[in-house]
């Protein structure tokens, strides 16, 4: 009963909008789709917060979540990155190592690093491995694969070229992933980001969702798409017209 009370006061408070919310509403059509200029002149246009709110794609997908063959997950290198500095995790052994540390890696090991983490600690936000590390890696699955932090080969984090990734990442590089009700989000920036750097990161953003789209999806793939920062309202934005 009590987990129940706790989950109506949670309704309660998100219904509550901020004065800068209601604020950042007005003027919008509701329903309306905003070509991608017109939504991100329009976030612009917005109250800002007390802080450099990250920018957001999200897509609705029309696919089968049950379908192992309709999973989606990608990357894309952002031409502007996103605002945000990494820290960068390599797990590796020999060479690999001495290389990782020149490219600029915050954190490079193999065994001690798996145990540190083992026993808590996860102060990173990429974890970059070689392939000859995955047997040992795999004891971490549970702790960081709902985190999004295990190293996987689709999406480049597992790879003979250690360097290359850090400095992908470095540049920019973000990882999305479809959620169980096919839902995916694409960190494109900060809010403090010009009109110009917003829109050509969201366009390779929406590029790359479009080009991971199964084989196996047949009907409408993208759904829906919003663009949004952390405290506004969401934009719906017509994504058509980057389709190749």
């Amino acid at each position: 009963m009590r987990g129940k009370k706790r989950v109506w006061e949670i309704i309660i408070l998100m219904k509550k909008k901020s004065k800068r919310y209601s604020e950042a509403v007005k003027g919008l059509e509701k329903n309306k789709v905003y070509p991608l200029e017109e939504a991100i002149a329009g976030l612009k246009k917005m109250p800002c917060a007390k802080f450099d709110e990250t920018v957001d794609l999200y897509f609705n997908l029309g696919v089968d979540t049950k379908q192992t063959d309709q999973f989606v997950r990608g990357s894309a290198v952002l031409p502007h990155g996103t605002g945000k500095v990494l820290k960068i995790l390599v797990f590796c052994k020999g060479e690999n190592e001495r290389l990782a540390r020149e490219a600029g890696a915050d954190y490079v090991g193999s065994q001690e690093l798996i145990d540190k983490i083992n026993s808590g600690w996860l102060d990173f936000d990429v974890a970059i491995a070689s392939p000859d590390m995955m047997k040992d890696l795999s004891r971490l699955g549970k702790v960081l694969g709902p985190r999004g932090l295990m190293p996987n080969p689709k999406s480049g984090t597992v790879t003979t070229d250690p360097v290359k990734a850090i400095n992908d990442f470095k540049k920019g590089k973000v990882e999305f992933k479809m959620d169980k009700a096919a839902n995916v989000s694409v960190r494109i920036g900060k809010a403090s980001f010009d009109e110009k750097k917003l829109y050509e990161n969201a366009q390779i953003a929406i590029e790359a969702v479009l080009k991971v789209k199964p084989a196996a999806v047949k009907g409408q793939y993208i759904k829906n798409a919003v663009i949004s920062k952390t405290m506004s309202p969401g934009l719906r934005i017509d994504w058509s017209k980057f389709v190749v």
